[in-house]
């Protein structure tokens, strides 16, 4: 089990409270402040571009009315920020301002929700399960499409 005393203690960089991360992402709660993001501020900054069939191809169980060359922001298990929090988190997380994958762009209006499994640290073969936050875009693919009718 995981402690929470949310407000107290110091942050713990690129380390997800498993309940935190799923409530932030079912209710798409800024994992900064905490308070609701709204439609139109709503940002990413460590999301990677990947077409529908590569996600499913990973395992990834995308909706079937999806196109395999629909371009997807895979925000991974961070739910969107506030704007004004992602420039707060880039001037004082230290693994954001190392990163060379930091990319800040807007996270789209739909988006799908689908289960990721990590290794647990403290045994063999134990996996927790976290919420991977997938954002629907109105782009395809064209390279994906040729890749796979090839």
């Amino acid at each position: 089990m995981q402690a929470s005393d949310p407000g107290s203690g110091k942050p713990q960089y690129s380390k997800n409270h498993l309940v935190r991360q799923r409530l932030t992402i079912a209710r798409m709660l800024c994992p900064m402040c905490g308070e609701p993001t709204k439609e139109n501020d709503r940002w990413t900054q460590i999301a990677a571009r990947r077409c529908a069939g590569q996600l499913r191809a990973r395992g990834g169980q995308v909706r079937a009315d999806i196109a395999d060359d629909r371009v997807m922001i895979d925000a991974g298990s961070i739910a969107p920020l506030h704007r004004r929090c992602v420039d707060r988190s880039m001037k004082y997380c230290p693994h954001l301002r190392a990163s060379d994958d930091v990319m800040v762009m807007r996270f789209p209006r739909e988006w799908l929700v689908l289960p990721l499994l990590v290794k647990s640290e403290t045994g063999d073969g134990v996996a927790v399960a976290f919420l991977q936050l997938c954002g629907i875009t109105q782009t395809i693919d064209r390279r994906w499409r040729t890749e796979t009718t090839a």
